[in-house]
């Protein structure tokens, strides 16, 4: 298996941190980007709500191929998900925070390294939404939700925007993923009892929009829960 060049946003923790840390396995190069300590590979401390944040990915990139843009990291307002959450109660602060992380983030980041990605053979760029970003799905947690509607609209405008680049852009909209944090949710009553989604449904669907060829374009995957 050939070594690729592979960018994990949100490498830290939950699906970021398992997702970095699977492909660093499989001897991939990996850029590892949180803000606090990643899992595995070579982290990049930076903060990607803020510009300078971005810059230092860029930074720490160069001018070195990326044969994937794996964006991982997601943020979600105060008690989101449970029957605490305040939606009128919610800082000003706590939805740009959101907004900036989930939305404009991505958009950046893809722009800055679009040219790392055209020099690989077969660029992907895959970013993880929600199933509450699909059309009459939404929750009340309206920044969350926002972020990921804005998320897809603007992952299909990407893929126009940089059509020269010949990039394949895939959304994964999953339920609720088995990290630790939605298992010690779940334990402690903070969400109803459920069979979350298996972390390595996501890793062997991430694997297989990366194997396939330029000549598939994988717009959407929507990962739901029995």
């Amino acid at each position: 298996m050939l070594s690729k060049n592979i960018l994990v946003v949100g490498a830290s923790r939950g699906i970021g941190g398992a997702v970095a840390q699977h492909f660093h396995r499989q001897d991939h190069y990996v850029y590892a980007v949180s803000r606090t300590q990643a899992i595995a590979g070579n982290w990049i401390a930076a903060d990607i709500s803020t510009a300078a944040g971005i810059q230092r990915v860029v930074d720490a990139v160069g001018a070195n191929p990326l044969d994937a843009l794996l964006y991982m990291g997601g943020v979600w307002e105060k008690n989101a998900f449970t029957d605490a959450f305040d939606f009128q109660g919610s800082p000003d602060e706590e939805t740009r925070f959101v907004l900036a992380v989930n939305l404009i983030a991505p958009i950046e980041l893809t722009k800055a390294l679009a040219r790392n990605l055209s020099m690989a053979k077969n660029p992907r760029a895959v970013y993880i939404g929600a199933l509450s970003g699909l059309n009459n799905a939404a929750s009340p947690e309206v920044a969350n939700t926002a972020s990921k509607f804005g998320l897809r609209g603007a992952v299909q405008a990407l893929r126009l925007a940089l059509a020269t680049e010949k990039i394949g852009f895939t959304v994964i909209n999953p339920g609720n993923i088995a990290t630790e944090e939605v298992l010690s949710d779940i334990e402690a009553g903070r969400f109803s009892q459920q069979v979350p989604i298996p972390m390595t449904d996501v890793i062997e669907t991430i694997e297989w929009i990366l194997a396939r060829s330029a000549a598939v374009d994988i717009s959407e995957v929507n990962l739901r829960q029995k």
